[in-house]
C-alpha cells in the first residue's frame, strides 16, 4: 500500500483545526535534513514555541480511549495489543495509514485527528531497517549487523501474529490480507516503516511517558540544541527556547536526542550519527562454548540474551568492560557450579543454580562477585579476560575484512545511497577505533593476571601433569628389541 501524503504547506491548517499553536515558527524542509522547525520571527525566553493540546499525543492512555470509540479496532487490540506501549501505538497507526489511503473501502476504524496528520509523516526514514538488502550488507562487521538481522526477523514475526489474530476478525481480514492481486492495505513494509516512524520520533514525555506529539515531532537534533520540550499545568505538551539560547530569525529550532547514545544506538533509532553527541560503547552479542556440556542449562537460567558491552571514555584514558553471561561461561562443575532440577511448593518443577552447594538462582547475573569463594578467582577471571578478548579480536577483524565494498557481495553499487554509505563506514571507524583501544586494554589486564601467584601455581602444576603423563605414556610402550 502506498503512504498517503499531503504538503508541508498544509501543515498550519491542519495545527488551526486541531488547536496546536505555533505562532513564532513554521515547519519547513530543511537542506539535507528533511523536515525541521524554523524561528519565524523574534522569540521571547519563556513564551512557548509551539503548544500541542493533550487531546493529540499519542500514547498507551490515548490508544486506550480510541478502543472505546471504535469496536473494530477494540478487537483486534485485545486480540495483539496489551505486549507494550509501542505496539499498542503501532497497532493504532496501522489504522490512521489504513483509513488515510484512498483504496480503503473496509469498514474499520473511526477517523480522527491523527488519520490526517500520518499524510504529513515521511515516506521513509534511514535507519537500517528501512535500508534495502544491498545497503543492509555495509554494515557487516559492525555491531548493527546481527542487531538489524534480529529486529528484522522480530518485526516480521510480530506482523505475521498481528495478521493470524485479523483472519478470525472478519472486519480485519480483508485489510491485512493480500487481496487476489497480491495488495492489500497493509503490509509489512507499512509496519517495518510504521516502527521506523515510532522509534525516531518518540518522546519521554515528564508526566505522559513514552509519547508521540505532532508537530513537536518535525524537529531535529543538535548537540547545541536550541529549545526543549515540557508538559505545562493544562497538559499541553510545549516547546521553549532554552535560557542561554538566542535564536535569530530564520535560524532552526533544534532539541537533543541525547547526549550520551553510543552511535549503532543513533544510527538504528534515528537514522544519522552525531559524532559530537555519542559515547565510545558497543554491544556485542556473545555465544556460549560449543563443547560445554552446560551450555543449554546456563543459558535457560541466565534468561537475558548474552551479551558483552565495552566503553571507553573520550575525555579519558578510562575503559570498562561488563559481561555477566562470560563469568557464568567460565565456570563448570569442577568449580562448583551445579545445576538441579526441584519442585516447587506447588508442585512444578525449577531449575535451580547452585554455585558450591549454595542456591544462587537469583544472582545468576552476579558471578563476578560469586567466584570470589574460589580458591583461586583470578583464574576464573583470567579465563573470562581471555574470552571476552578473543570474541572482541574476532569482532575487529571482521569489521576489517568487510571495510571495503569490493568484499560486499552487493549487485549495483551505484543504487548504494550516499547516506547509507556514508552512515555506514563512520560507525565501522567508530567501533573499530573502540575496539582496538579495549583489546590493547584486555592484553595487559591478562598479563597482570597471568603474573599473579595463584595463577602461576596452577600453571605451573598443569605443567608437571603433562610431564607426568608423557612420562607414563613414555614408559608403557614396548621396548624393541630388534
Amino acid at each position: 500500500m502506498a503512504q498517503p501524503g499531503l504538503p508541508i504547506e498544509a501543515l498550519p491548517a491542519w495545527a488551526l483545526l486541531n488547536g496546536v499553536t505555533f505562532p513564532h515558527v513554521k515547519v519547513a524542509n530543511i537542506e539535507g535534513k528533511g523536515f525541521g522547525v524554523v524561528s519565524d520571527g523574534d522569540l521571547k525566553p519563556d513564551v512557548p514555541l509551539m503548544a500541542v493540546p493533550n487531546s493529540l499525543v499519542l500514547n498507551v492512555q490515548a490508544v486506550d480511549e480510541y478502543a472505546k470509540e471504535d469496536r473494530n479496532f477494540k478487537q483486534l487490540l485485545d486480540a495483539v495489543g496489551h505486549h507494550s506501549a509501542r505496539r499498542d501505538i503501532l497497532l493504532f497507526l496501522l489504522v490512521q495509514l489504513v483509513l488515510a489511503s484512498k483504496a480503503h473501502q473496509a469498514p474499520v476504524g473511526v477517523s480522527n485527528p491523527w488519520t490526517e496528520y500520518i499524510k504529513f509523516l515521511p515516506k521513509t526514514v534511514l535507519v537500517p531497517t528501512l535500508w534495502t538488502e544491498d545497503e543492509r550488507l555495509l554494515l557487516r562487521g559492525t555491531s548493527l549487523e546481527s542487531a538489524v538481522n534480529a529486529k528484522m526477523t522480530a518485526l516480521t514475526a510480530e506482523f505475521d501474529a498481528v495478521r493470524e489474530a485479523a483472519s478470525s476478525l472478519p472486519s480485519w481480514n480483508d485489510v491485512l490480507w493480500p487481496y487476489e492481486d497480491g495488495n492489500s492495505s497493509a503490509s509489512l513494509r507499512s509496519w517495518i516503516l510504521l516502527d521506523a516512524l515510532y522509534r525516531s520520533r518518540v518522546l519521554e514525555l515528564p508526566k505522559s511517558g513514552e509519547s508521540m506529539v505532532p508537530c513537536i515531532d518535525m524537529i531535529n537534533h543538535s548537540t547545541s540544541a536550541s529549545a526543549y520540550y515540557d508538559e505545562n499545568t493544562k497538559d499541553e505538551v510545549i516547546l521553549l527556547p532554552r535560557p542561554e539560547s538566542t535564536i535569530s530569525s530564520g535560524e532552526e529550532v533544534t532539541i537533543s536526542y541525547g547526549d550520551a547514545k553510543p552511535a549503532a544506538e543513533m544510527l538504528f533509532s534515528y537514522g544519522f550519527i552525531d559524532p559530537e553527541a555519542t559515547v565510545g560503547s558497543l554491544v556485542l552479542p556473545l555465544e556460549p562454548f560449543e563443547d560445554d556440556p552446560l551450555a543449554k542449562a546456563k543459558l535457560f537460567a541466565f534468561k537475558d540474551l548474552p551479551k558483552v558491552h565495552v566503553a571507553h571514555d573520550k575525555g579519558s584514558s578510562a575503559v570498562s568492560w561488563n559481561s555477566p553471561f562470560a563469568y557464568l561461561m567460565c565456570v563448570n562443575e569442577e568449580d562448583g557450579l551445579d545445576f538441579r532440577v526441584l519442585q516447587d511448593s506447588e508442585g512444578g518443577r525449577q531449575l535451580r543454580v547452585f554455585w558450591r552447594e549454595e542456591d544462587v538462582t537469583d544472582r545468576i547475573g552476579d558471578f563476578e562477585s560469586l567466584i570470589q569463594s574460589h580458591e583461586a578467582p583470578t583464574l576464573i577471571k583470567l579465563r573470562v579476560v581471555t574470552v571476552v578478548q578473543e570474541r572482541l579480536q574476532q569482532q575487529l577483524e571482521r569489521a576489517q575484512s568487510f571495510a571495503h565494498l569490493s568484499s560486499l557481495p552487493i549487485g549495483d553499487v551505484d543504487l548504494l545511497r550516499d547516506e547509507c554509505r556514508q552512515a555506514a563506514s563512520l560507525l565501522r571507524s567508530i567501533e573499530t577505533g573502540l575496539l582496538e583501544v579495549v583489546i590493547e586494554n584486555l592484553e595487559r589486564e591478562r598479563r597482570m593476571l597471568l603474573a599473579d601467584e595463584n595463577v602461576v601455581a596452577y600453571l605451573g602444576s598443569m605443567e608437571t601433569a603433562e610431564s607426568d603423563l608423557v612420562g607414563e605414556e613414555a614408559s608403557n610402550e614396548p621396548e624393541d628389541f630388534s
